[in-house]
């Protein structure tokens, strides 16, 4: 039994989040890079982590993802299981049917079962905030939010504008004309 990638990195995403919660909605792309997880993928379980409420989104310019609720009230267990990752020890997903559908259980069907509930009580236990804490704790930094300019520092090139005949005859036109 292993953890599946979409667990992990719906978590590492939410870290990450949570990281830079003072500072705004946070943008996918910017978490894609920094933890190098696939802007699609993210974008597939932060739509997931929206509908169970423990994200928020942010539309236009500066616009992005903040959390849905304090980080000290999100779990471990609450990001797995918006994600639709199955948090289970057990060879037949819990239906007891681990020797077959007619002969039943296996004899460490119990076992399993046990790890499964600890497995749950522990990520349970373990808040956002813990985590957040955690990286803060081994040194962590977090870079500066740039500022968002609405006006470009770039200076803006005007096209040039061509005044001068395109073809022979529009040359004899303009002799004409004068």
């Amino acid at each position: 039994m292993r953890l599946t990638t979409k667990g992990r990195f719906a978590v590492t995403a939410m870290i990450d989040l949570a990281l830079r919660e003072n500072s705004g909605p946070v943008a996918l792309a910017a978490i894609s890079q920094r933890q190098q997880i696939s802007l699609s993928y993210l974008e597939q379980l932060f739509g997931k982590l929206r509908r169970h409420e423990l994200v928020e989104s942010t539309r236009g310019p500066g616009g992005g993802y903040s959390l849905g609720r304090k980080s000290d009230a999100i779990t471990v267990a609450d990001i797995i299981v918006a994600v639709d990752e199955p948090i289970d020890a057990t060879g037949c997903g819990g239906k007891e049917n681990c020797m077959g559908e007619d002969t039943g259980r296996c004899i460490t069907h119990e076992l399993w079962t046990s790890l499964n509930a600890k497995m749950i009580e522990y990520l349970d236990s373990v808040s956002l905030r813990k985590l957040v804490d955690d990286q803060l704790a081994k040194g962590v930094t977090i870079e500066e939010a740039p500022i968002k300019r609405a006006i470009s520092s770039t200076p803006v090139v005007k096209p040039i504008r061509i005044t001068a005949p395109n073809s022979v005859f529009a040359l004899g036109n303009s002799a004409l004309t004068k």
